[in-house]
């Protein structure tokens, strides 16, 4: 039964900055985070977050969202190869990291397993914000870990001041062969705008350390394009966007073999394809571009953006926002030609927050966010019901300022009904999320943050239905139907320092997590490299600590320290599967004049030998990477030139958040070339 914690209802938070003198001032830029429902700065948010925005995304932009977040203070990933890496926060990923189009949810089937793509383009990306522990305030009972939000431009907010301005950027490496290219441009005159931008992609198997191999399906090529269009006033603005992502990639350690049931048990055939990645085999043929006879994902979705922003849109309210997304998603693996699964997904997802003008000192902000997802999961022989999950939810914000401090509170509430087809029951849930803190700001440079939060999160319908083998993640898969909530309560504790010439910031929580969701090893192995696992309940606890220190020595040279360790167990002290491992390292930043810049970071990502009932033990690695940047301008354009190296060690190295870690070596050596026009 679930326990419940009165005096956890309503959560208390502060953040104390002590007074002193004034330090000099050296601040790093950074823009509000539009993810939180008051747009705030990094240190003035009443939990932990990240920004990546302008030269910093552009150098360690990747193939997929997870490995580009990956290395950020709490942030990992949980790769299945070149084309599929969805972010891992504090040790939580699938459905509990919700990833966000600026503000809406990017409606994929990323959340059902590892080897299914996140549907959205880092390399489109304007700013990517990281809203660290539960966010299930605004965004709902599946951002019990946090949230990723990705801010684009595909729906115009302003007119270009000269008529039009767009970027050009080309990029290769060495490790895959990879070409990419990346292109978008916004014109507009008067109060209308319009912008076109794309991407593509072509990459092949990627490089392994220590053999002169590849690793065997691990290509991965991308389109994608949106067209969008914006009225824009002295008020705000109301835009609309089409947009379309196809991905094409090899699915690593894939094995499809015939799996029968045999009363609670089941058998599968030794028989099917089954390589052994790990040696670097080359395929036989690779067919037209890429493919033969390794299965792979061949993955399309249709996403409409509206967007809007109205100042003073009613008496008492100073702005209103609006995102509404649809989303028509389907990806097909594949092999010999065959589609073994389908995964097809039609949903939609709406928010409106109306910010109210102060009443009695309070300012804030209240919501409605409406969400509806049909979905299903198509083989030949054991398919997933199809299920229509419906969610609803009212939510509010409220801040209030009182000298040098600012108050926050908040509470949400949430209805989801899930029905599925032919006999299988439906499920009913609600979730209620609770959130307070408090920021005081009377000395410019430290602040000390506690918080405590209260959040639930409500099953899916994979973890309440899903039934049967899934060859891409060698699983066989069962169902629940009893789950019901998790209960999330929250503690953190932030220091941070962000003015002069050494800053940082510091965090430790600890998330208790009451009927905690997990699929469990039932220590079955039917055959076929196969395992079963089944979604249970148990109460758990992750804890654990993370931060960064920047020193700027000179005006030219500054140095980082940077680290963080999760630990996850269960009620009974046994560890929670696929949490990753501690990770500590240095980052050196030199600047060569006013157009050079120059970084070369290495980390020690440690041993993980505290692991879960059937899962392996995981060596730790070195990993030592190198940037260089070089900026100008021509004619009336700037443009920028880089080289970055990552795993100069070339060192063999696996991520113990993956599903096939075991069978899977992260790419070795790589050199990667770009050159970025803006205009």
């Amino acid at each position: 039964m679930s326990r419940s914690y009165p005096w956890m209802a309503l959560a208390i938070g502060f953040v104390w900055m002590p007074a002193g003198t004034a330090a000099e001032r050296i601040e790093l830029e950074t823009s509000l985070i539009s993810a939180s429902a008051l747009p705030r700065k990094n240190h003035d948010m009443t939990h932990s977050s990240e920004v990546l925005e302008g030269d910093t995304l552009i150098q360690r932009r990747a193939a997929t969202l997870g490995e580009t977040l990956d290395g950020v203070p709490g942030m990992h990933a949980a790769s299945f190869g070149a084309g599929a890496s969805r972010p891992v926060i504090r040790g939580l990923d699938g459905g509990r990291v919700k990833v966000l189009s600026d503000g809406v949810d990017v409606m994929d089937a990323s959340t059902v397993s590892q080897d299914h793509a996140v549907g959205v383009e880092p390399f489109l990306a304007e700013r990517i914000e990281v809203l660290k522990g539960p966010a299930t305030l605004l965004y709902g009972g599946g951002a019990i870990g946090g949230v990723v939000n990705v801010v684009d431009k595909k729906v115009p907010t302003h007119v270009p001041e000269k008529g039009y301005e767009g970027e050009l950027e080309m990029r290769a490496n060495s490790v895959a062969n990879e070409g990419a290219g990346v292109f978008g441009l916004t014109a507009g005159t008067g109060h209308f705008a319009v912008r076109v931008e794309g991407v593509k992609r072509q990459a092949d198997e990627y490089e392994i350390p220590g053999a002169a191999g590849k690793q065997v399906g691990s290509y991965n090529d991308t389109d994608s394009y949106s067209l969008g269009g914006s009225f824009v006033g002295a008020r705000g603005y109301l835009g609309l966007a089409y947009g379309r992502q196809q991905n094409r990639y090899g699915l690593l350690a894939h094995a499809h073999v015939d799996c029968d049931p045999h009363g609670n048990h089941w058998h599968c055939g030794e028989h099917g394809h089954d390589h052994d990645h790990d040696h670097g085999h080359e395929e036989e043929e690779h067919g037209h571009e890429h493919g033969g006879t390794v299965p792979y994902i061949s993955m399309q979705q249709d996403r409409w953006d509206l967007r809007g922003e109205l100042t003073d849109p009613l008496p008492g309210f100073e702005l209103a926002r609006l995102r509404v997304g649809y989303s028509d998603y389907r990806h097909a693996e594949i092999e010999a030609g065959e589609k073994m699964a389908v995964f097809a997904s039609e949903a939609h997802d709406a928010r409106l927050e109306l910010t109210h003008q102060p009443l009695l000192g309070w300012h804030g902000v209240l919501g409605a966010q409406t969400s509806e997802r049909d979905f299903a999961r198509l083989t030949s022989e054991y398919p997933m019901p199809q299920t229509l999950t419906r969610n609803h939810a009212l939510f509010l914000l409220e801040e209030y300022t009182a000298g040098a401090w600012r108050y926050e509170l908040g509470a949400r509430h949430e209805w989801q009904t899930i029905d599925a087809v032919a006999s299988y029951v439906g499920t009913d849930h609600v979730g209620r999320s609770f959130s307070a803190g408090a920021v005081w700001t009377f000395a410019p440079a430290y602040s000390l943050g506690f918080s405590l939060s209260r959040a639930q999160r409500l099953p899916t319908a994979e973890e309440l239905y899903a039934y049967g083998p899934h060859p891409a993640s060698r699983t066989i898969e069962r169902g629940n139907l009893a789950l019901r909530e998790e209960t999330s309560h929250n503690a953190e504790v932030t220091l941070r320092k962000f003015v002069g010439p050494t800053t940082f910031t510091f965090s430790a929580f600890r998330n208790q997590v009451d009927d905690f969701i997990y699929a469990a090893d039932l220590g079955r192995h039917p055959g076929g490299g196969y395992r079963e696992v089944e979604y249970r309940q148990e109460d758990a606890v992750l804890s654990g600590v993370e931060g960064e220190v920047r020193h700027q020595f000179t005006e030219s040279f500054a140095a980082t320290l940077f680290g963080d360790r999760v630990r996850g167990e269960l009620k009974d002290g046994d560890a929670l599967p696929r949490i990753p491992a501690g990770r500590l390292g240095v980052r050196l930043e030199q600047s060569f004049g006013a157009s050079v810049e120059g970084q070369l970071e290495f980390y020690r990502m440690q041993r993980q030998d505290d692991i879960a009932d059937f899962e392996t033990e995981t060596a730790g690695y070195n990993r030592l990477g190198a940037s260089l940047g070089y900026h100008g301008t021509l004619s009336q354009a700037d443009y920028q030139l880089y080289l970055k190296a990552d795993n100069l060690l070339d060192a063999k190295a696996r991520e113990h958040s993956s599903l096939i870690k075991d069978e899977v070596l992260l790419a070795g050596r790589n050199l990667t070339l770009g050159a970025r026009l803006t205009f």
